[in-house]
């Protein structure tokens, strides 16, 4: 099937088939939320909205952001969804890098509302009702008046996000219908997802791993999509059993935490046809508990915003699953290249470079970033890894965040793995901290489930580990501090522990 913009993804399901499934709220069928996509994109028309034009998206996981985000995009504009939780400084940022021409926001105070206001955005509320209709208005007016769409073709810019930032200032990637039609593709053969399928949406929307790798993927199955507003880790198993939820995709702090309730949660020991993990690394001991209490095979993948997420991904059975890898190319040509930009054979360490019709063709005015992403026509994705003869790749860390020991580069990815094999330690993360000596030093920070003191945890170390790797102090925390996606990232757990140290 042959789609041309991201709106057609909707045909693939039989009209009178589930399309979406609010707990506790509406169910759409196909026939509804295309008729819902249609009329909201003709109210964001006659409000103003023209082709091209950024719209923000500030709301939860729910019916109405499902909508005006297909809306917007089917009325020719660009979908760049934020994060609700952003402080009024950083939807400044945001809005503005984007050039956002109008607002979508929950009724009542928001901080996204006083950055619109700062930056003189139109603001449209956006509801739903029992029914499953979408409402939009301006104050107290809803809003009725309707205009002709302008549809995009393929070439025109869909979804407009931002890097996340983790070693410099976010940088704005603009992705194409294309790029998105052909990973939702990719992501749909991977997992031979059908019109029988069931994903249960656990990631928020406002993120390429929620928005593309399960509801838009299964939208382009012809499948049905459960979403709760936010994840309940409670109300997991009883969302699985009534929606007959077949599969769900989610970060690993996710999947540990049902594990550790699963018991109390009376969770099956046979439950879905298959789990997908992405967005951060899968320790091998996590992935094979998972496995062995839920009875399905977990499947760990390798995204990025620039790819339009799903670069790789580990096979369903009876395909071979690697634990410890990404596993092979999904529909995306992967390889490893050095920093003269010379591809090297399997086996060796580089960094990991791809090319395919779903990744991005540059940064928004950012000369300088696209000449340093760019070299021959691969994407660098910043990401040090190493590929099997056979094509799976292993990921060893993000370059930047390699630890330079006097000299020595080590992988944090390394540390932690050595680490969690420790049968008291339930997480952890490795980072750098400056050192007068070499220039930085190992740390790592735990969250523990039985006690351990420090000493045992670094004699564990050094047994698994050469010298130079072994952590110069292991902290012990309650918890580690995370992104509004899960994500654990190094700079803020490094920033939290450096008075400590």
């Amino acid at each position: 099937m042959a789609f041309e913009m991201l709106t057609t993804i909707l045909e693939s399901g039989w009209p009178k088939a589930t399309a979406v499934v609010v707990p506790g709220g509406p169910t759409l069928t196909y026939a509804a939320l295309r008729d819902e996509v249609e009329r909201v994109a003709a109210l964001l028309a006659g409000a103003g909205l023209r082709r091209g034009g950024p719209v923000s998206i500030i709301l939860g996981n729910s019916l109405e952001y499902l909508v005006t985000f297909l809306a917007a995009t089917r009325a020719g504009a660009v979908a760049a969804p934020l994060n609700p939780a952003y402080t009024a400084a950083e939807f400044r940022f945001y809005m503005e890098d984007a050039g956002t021409r109008l607002a979508l926001l929950p009724p009542g105070p928001h901080e996204a509302r006083k950055a619109a206001v700062t930056l003189s955005i139109p603001v449209i509320e956006a509801t739903s009702d029992p029914a499953g209709r979408v409402h939009l208005s301006r104050g107290d007016a809803e809003l009725t008046a309707r205009r002709d769409r302008e549809p995009s073709g393929k070439d025109d810019v869909a979804l407009f996000l931002h890097t996340s930032g983790t070693t410099s200032r976010p940088k704005g990637v603009p992705l194409t219908h294309g790029n998105l039609l052909a990973s939702l593709k990719n992501i749909r053969e991977t997992y031979k997802l059908t019109p029988q399928d069931v994903a249960m949406v656990v990631m928020p929307l406002f993120h390429v791993h929620g928005l593309l790798g399960v509801a838009f993927a299964t939208f382009s199955s012809g499948g049905s999509i459960v979403v709760p507003p936010k994840f309940s880790a409670g109300a997991f198993w009883e969302v699985q059993h009534s929606s007959g939820a077949t599969w769900y995709s989610a970060v690993p702090t996710i999947h540990k935490i049902l594990l550790d309730r699963a018991d109390q949660d009376s969770a099956p020991h046979k439950s879905f046809r298959f789990i997908r993990s992405c967005s951060s690394p899968l320790s091998a001991s996590l992935l094979g508990r998972v496995e062995e209490r839920f009875g399905a095979p977990v499947l760990e993948a390798y995204g990025m915003t620039e790819a339009s997420h799903q670069m790789s991904s580990n096979p369903l059975p009876p395909g071979r699953r690697l634990a410890g890898t990404v596993g092979q190319g999904t529909g995306v040509r992967i390889a490893i290249m050095d920093e003269n930009g010379f591809k090297l054979p399997s086996g060796e360490r580089g960094e990991v470079v791809i090319q395919g019709p779903n990744v991005t063709r540059g940064y928004r005015n950012n000369p300088g970033a696209n000449t340093k992403s760019f070299t021959d026509g691969w994407f660098r994705t910043g990401d040090q890894g190493f590929l099997s003869p056979d094509g799976y790749l292993t990921l060893t860390g993000r370059l930047k965040e390699l630890i330079n020991r006097g000299g020595e580069k080590i992988s944090p990815i390394e540390v932690e793995e050595a680490l969690l094999a420790h049968p008291a330690v339930s997480e952890v993360v490795c980072f750098a901290l400056p050192d007068a000596k070499y220039g930085e030093a190992v740390q790592a920070a735990v969250v523990l489930r039985t006690d351990c003191g420090e000493a045992a945890l670094r004699v564990f170390c050094q047994e698994r580990l050469a010298a130079f790797k072994v952590p110069d102090r292991i902290f012990v925390a309650e918890e580690l501090p995370r992104t509004a996606t899960g994500k654990v990232q190094r700079r803020h757990v490094a920033a939290k522990f450096a008075g400590q140290a």
